[in-house]
C-alpha cells in the first residue's frame, strides 16, 4: 500500500471514531482522605525521656531525632544566637571521638548528623539506613550526653553565625520579618529578635554554652521520635541502654509573650532600592484555640496559597509582585497573620491598598462554596501530602506536643478543615483580621517611597541594624 493509501486509511478511521472518544474534561479532584498516623509505641523511661517509634513506609530508611525543649526564646538577655551555637558545637565531637571520626561514624550509617535551633526548641538527629536504626539511637545518645564542647572552635563557630547573620541582613526579606517581629512582641522579648545581634554573638564565652546546655539538655526536657523501616520491639532495648542514666536538667521558663496590635507604618531606608519589601500584619490566636483551623483556611483562600485572592490580585492582575503570601506564624501562646510582598517601588501603596482591600471584602461577605472547597481540597490535600514522609510524621508529633494539643489532633484534622463553611470564614476574618489594627512594615527607597504611605498610619522611621561583620 503507497503511502497516499496509508494517509487516506487513517482519515477515514479517525473520522469513524464516535464523538465521545473527543477530549473530555477531568473528573473533579477526590476530598482527601483522613490522616491515620501508623501504629505507634509511645513510653517514657523512668529518668524522664519520652520515647515515640512509628514503623512507616517501604523504603529502608529511618529517621531519628532528639528534640529538646531549648531554643531562641531560652537565651538569657544579652546572649543571642546562644542556642544556635551551642547546638553547631554539639557537633565538634564527643568526649570519646573528634568532629572528623563523629562524621565518618554517621556516615558508614548512610546519613549524617544534624542540630537545628527554632524559636521555642531544638533536635538533634540523623536519616540513615534502617538497619542501622539502633546505632543512630547510640550515636545521637552520645552527641547528646557526651559533647566535647571544645573550647577551640568556639571562636570559629561564631564567626561562622556571624556571617550567617550578614547574609540575612543583606536582604530585604528578613529586614521586614525582623522589624515586624519587633513591632509585634518588642524588642524585649527574643521572638521580637529573630536576627541575633552580632556583637552578642562575638561575645558569647565556653562557660555560656556549657551553662544554657546543662540548663535545657536532659532527659526530663527531651523526646525521641524514630519513624522508618525498623522493629520497635528490638529497638527498646537499645534505646534503654544508650539513655540509661541521662540525667534532668532544671530548664526554666522563657519569659512571657505579648503581642501588641495596632495601626503604624515601620519603614527601613534601603535608598535607590527597585523593590519594596512590605509586611502588614497583626497578632492572631495560637493553635490551642478553636478557631485556629478555620483561621487556617482563611488564611489560605485569602493570601496562603498561589490560586488566593491576594495573590490573583496584585501578581496576575495588577503586576506588583511576583511571589506574595500570607502565613501564620505561631508560638506557644501566641501567633500572628501577615502578607508579605517584594513589590516594584512605585505601586507599594497601591499593593498594600489592594491587600487591605481584599481583607475588607472577606470580612464583608463569605466566599463562595465552591471556592471554598477548593482551598479546602488544597489545605487537606497538603497536610495529608506532608505526612507521607517521614520527616513530615516527626514535624506533626512535634507541633502536637509543643503545643500541647490532644492527640485526636492530627486524625480529626482532615474532617475539621472541610467541615468549615463560608460563614465560618467571614466570621474568623471579622474577628481576627481587622485591617485598622495592623502593622504595616516597608523596606525600601525611603525617598520615593516613605510620602505615600500616610492612609495607612503614622510612620515611624527605623534606625538601620547593627553591623554583622565578623
Amino acid at each position: 500500500m503507497s503511502a497516499r493509501s496509508l494517509s487516506l486509511a487513517a482519515a477515514v478511521f479517525l473520522a469513524s471514531l464516535p464523538a465521545a472518544a473527543e477530549k473530555q474534561s477531568p473528573p473533579p479532584p477526590a476530598p482527601a482522605g483522613a490522616f491515620r498516623l501508623p501504629a505507634t509505641t509511645e513510653y517514657t523511661l523512668p529518668s524522664g525521656l519520652k520515647i515515640t517509634l512509628v514503623p512507616f513506609g517501604d523504603i529502608p530508611k529511618v529517621n531519628v531525632v532528639l528534640v529538646f525543649r531549648a531554643g531562641n526564646v531560652d537565651e538569657p538577655t544579652g546572649q543571642g544566637g546562644l542556642a544556635d551555637v551551642a547546638g553547631k558545637l554539639l557537633l565538634e565531637g564527643t568526649t570519646t571521638r573528634t568532629a572528623e571520626q563523629l562524621a565518618q561514624a554517621a556516615a558508614e550509617l548512610g546519613g549524617n548528623l544534624e542540630v537545628a535551633v527554632t524559636g521555642d526548641e531544638s533536635s538533634l538527629g540523623i536519616e540513615c539506613l534502617g538497619e542501622f536504626a539502633a546505632r543512630a539511637v547510640a550515636l545521637v545518645a552520645e552527641v547528646a550526653r557526651h559533647p566535647a564542647l571544645p573550647d577551640a572552635e568556639l571562636s570559629r563557630l561564631k564567626n561562622d553565625l556571624v556571617r550567617e547573620l550578614a547574609l540575612q541582613r543583606s536582604r530585604q526579606q528578613p529586614l521586614a520579618a525582623e522589624a515586624f517581629a519587633r513591632a509585634i512582641y518588642g524588642p524585649q522579648h527574643p521572638y521580637g529578635r529573630p536576627i541575633a545581634d552580632p556583637a552578642e554573638v562575638k561575645g558569647l564565652t565556653l562557660a555560656e554554652v556549657k551553662k544554657f546546655l546543662a540548663t535545657h539538655l536532659g532527659a526530663n526536657r527531651a523526646h525521641l521520635y524514630v519513624v522508618g523501616r525498623f522493629d520497635p520491639a528490638a529497638l527498646k532495648k537499645p534505646i534503654e541502654e544508650a539513655f540509661s542514666g541521662w540525667g534532668k536538667a532544671p530548664g526554666g521558663k522563657p519569659p512571657p509573650a505579648r503581642t501588641k496590635a495596632g495601626r503604624a507604618v515601620y519603614f527601613l531606608d534601603r535608598a535607590g532600592a527597585v523593590q519594596s519589601t512590605v509586611v502588614l500584619g497583626l497578632p492572631v490566636v495560637p493553635p490551642t484555640s478553636p478557631d485556629f483551623i478555620a483561621l487556617t483556611v482563611t488564611n489560605t483562600l485569602l493570601g496562603g496559597s498561589f490560586q488566593s485572592r491576594i495573590t490573583a490580585n496584585i501578581r496576575e492582575k495588577r503586576g506588583y509582585t511576583y511571589s506574595p503570601f500570607s502565613a501564620l506564624t505561631t508560638h506557644p501562646g501566641v501567633g500572628t497573620w501577615s502578607e508579605a510582598a517584594d513589590v516594584t517601588t512605585k505601586d507599594t501603596a497601591a499593593a498594600v491598598q489592594e491587600v487591605v482591600n481584599e481583607v475588607t471584602e472577606l470580612r464583608a461577605r463569605p466566599p463562595g462554596a465552591d471556592e471554598l472547597a477548593g482551598f479546602q481540597r488544597y489545605v487537606s490535600g497538603t497536610f495529608v501530602r506532608v505526612n507521607g514522609t517521614r520527616a513530615g510524621i516527626i514535624l506533626q508529633l512535634r507541633f502536637v506536643e509543643l503545643y500541647g494539643l490532644p492527640p485526636s489532633w492530627l486524625s480529626t484534622y482532615v474532617a475539621k478543615v472541610t467541615a468549615v463553611t463560608p460563614a465560618e470564614v467571614n466570621r474568623v476574618a471579622k474577628k481576627y483580621l481587622d485591617p485598622g489594627r495592623m502593622t504595616l512594615v516597608v523596606v525600601g527607597d525611603q525617598k520615593t517611597v516613605a510620602s505615600t504611605l500616610a492612609p495607612f498610619g503614622k510612620v515611624v522611621f527605623l534606625s538601620p541594624p547593627p553591623s554583622s561583620t565578623p
